[in-house]
C-alpha cells in the first residue's frame, strides 16, 4: 500500500516539478505557473484560491437578547484556474473550476446528477477592432456585485440582494463592443443570448432563451487595473473614476423561480412557463482610497403564480420584487479598510410569502498583498419585518496563488 502512495505521489509531483524547471514561477499571486508554447501559439496561465471562512449567527428575542447561537467552520470556496489565449492573442480562454462542497452543490437530474465542477469555460474571441465574441459558459452581464470576481470583494460575501436577483452564469453566446464618446468618455454594450437554465445543464432548454443588455458608461475613463470589476480602492484613483451602469435580462419562458436561478416549477403536464424580466442599475465611484457602489434590482413575470394545466396552484412562485444594496468603504495608507454596506430587500409580499427585510454590515479588512492575501470579517445586524431578527459575525482568510 505504501508503494503504491509513493509511485501516485511521483506521478503527480514529477510533472510539475519538471515544469519548474522549465518556467520561471511567477510573482505571489501571478499564478502557479505561466507556460508559453515554444512557438508561443499559446499560453496558459495555471492559478489556484482558497477561502477559509467561519460564521457566527444568533437569533434576536423580542427583549433584544441573542438566543440559538450557531457556529459553522467551511471551505467557503476552493478553485483552479486556467486562462492565456489559443493559436493568437484574439483568441482568449478561461477555465474556472469550483472544488469546495459550495461550489459543486446543486446537482440534479438536470446536471446529469453529477457535481457542477464547472464554473467558467470560455472562448472569447477578438473578431473585428472593439467587437469580442464570447462562447461557452460564464457568468452573465448582470449586476455589478455578482460580475466581480468573488476573490476581488470588499466584504466577506455578497449582499442579500445578489443572493435573491443575480442572474450568475449561463450557456450561450455574449457579443461585447466598446468605444469612445470623447478623449476620456467610454462607452460598452454588451449583449448576451443563453440557454437560460443556469450552469452545468445537460438536459437542454426546457424553457424559452435568455436575452441579456447591458449598457455602462465611464464619464471618467477607465479605471485603473480594471477597479470598476474589483472591490475597494487599492490602487487608490488619483483621478476620480465612476462607472454607471444598467441590465435588462429577459428570460423567454422560463421554468425556473428566479429567472435561471431557483428550483424548478414542475407541474402535472412538466414545466410551469413564464416570461420573467430582471432590471439593474448600478454604478461603482472610486476616488484615493474611497469607493462606493449602488445597485438596484427590479424583477416582475407574466404571472409569477405557478400553475397546472387546469389552473390550480403547484405552490412554485417567481421571486419578484425589487431590492436596493448600497455600500461603501474607505481604505487607510496601512492597508486596512473599513467598509459599511446597507441592503433592504422588498418582494411581492401577497406573492411570495416574504417579509421585506433589511440588512446592515460593518466590515473591516486587512490587504496583506492585495485581493491576494487578505483576512476580512464583518458584522451583519438583519431586521426582517413582520419576522424575526438576526446577528451575523463572519471571519474569513482569502489566498490567491
Amino acid at each position: 500500500m505504501k508503494i503504491n502512495h509513493v509511485a501516485l505521489w511521483l506521478l503527480i509531483t514529477l510533472p510539475l516539478l519538471g515544469l519548474t524547471q522549465e518556467t520561471n514561477a511567477p510573482a505571489f499571486g501571478k499564478g502557479l505557473f505561466n507556460l508559453v508554447g515554444k512557438d508561443s501559439s499559446w499560453t496558459m496561465k495555471v492559478g489556484t484560491r482558497m477561502q477559509i471562512l467561519t460564521i457566527a449567527n444568533w437569533d434576536e428575542n423580542t427583549n433584544g437578547s441573542l438566543a440559538n447561537p450557531e457556529q459553522n467552520f467551511l471551505v467557503r470556496r476552493a478553485r483552479l484556474k486556467f486562462d492565456g489565449f489559443a493559436y493568437s492573442p484574439k483568441l482568449e480562454y478561461k477555465i474556472e473550476l469550483g472544488l469546495s462542497n459550495r461550489d459543486l452543490s446543486g446537482g440534479s437530474q438536470f446536471t446529469g446528477n453529477a457535481p457542477r465542477y464547472i464554473l467558467d469555460a470560455v472562448l472569447k474571441w477578438n473578431f473585428y477592432k472593439n467587437f469580442v465574441l464570447w462562447f461557452g459558459q460564464t457568468k452573465l452581464p448582470g449586476n455589478i456585485e455578482r460580475v466581480i470576481s468573488s476573490g476581488n470583494m470588499q466584504q466577506v460575501d455578497r449582499s442579500l440582494l445578489n443572493r435573491r436577483f443575480n442572474i450568475d452564469r449561463d450557456m450561450g453566446f455574449q457579443l461585447r463592443h466598446h468605444f469612445n464618446l470623447s478623449k476620456k468618455f467610454v462607452v460598452r454594450e454588451i449583449f448576451a443570448l443563453s440557454q437560460g437554465e443556469g450552469r452545468n445543464i445537460t438536459t437542454g432548454n426546457l424553457g424559452g432563451h435568455q436575452y441579456t443588455s447591458r449598457l455602462e458608461l465611464l464619464p471618467f475613463g477607465t479605471f485603473l487595473k480594471k477597479g470598476d470589476y474589483s472591490g475597494s480602492d487599492l490602487v487608490r484613483e488619483q483621478k476620480p473614476k465612476l462607472m454607471l451602469a444598467a441590465t435588462y435580462d429577459i428570460n423567454h419562458n422560463a421554468v425556473k423561480t428566479r429567472s435561471n436561478q431557483g428550483s424548478h416549477m414542475v407541474n402535472d403536464t412538466g414545466f410551469y412557463e413564464t416570461t420573467i424580466n430582471t432590471v439593474f442599475i448600478d454604478a461603482m465611484f472610486k476616488y484615493n482610497g474611497f469607493s462606493f457602489m449602488g445597485e438596484y434590482a427590479y424583477r416582475s413575470a407574466k404571472d409569477a403564480l405557478a400553475k397546472n394545466s387546469d389552473g390550480s396552484l403547484t405552490g412554485d412562485v417567481v421571486q419578484v420584487g425589487n431590492g436596493l444594496n448600497l455600500q461603501t468603504g474607505y481604505l487607510f495608507d496601512t492597508n486596512w479598510e473599513v467598509s459599511g454596506r446597507y441592503t433592504n430587500i422588498m418582494l411581492d409580499e401577497a406573492i411570495t410569502g416574504r417579509n421585506p427585510r433589511a440588512q446592515y454590515t460593518l466590515g473591516l479588512s486587512k490587504y496583506i498583498v492585495g485581493h491576494k492575501l487578505k483576512v476580512q470579517t464583518d458584522m451583519s445586524y438583519l431586521a426582517e419585518n413582520k419576522g424575526s431578527n438576526a446577528l451575523m459575525y463572519r471571519l474569513q482568510v482569502d489566498i490567491h496563488f
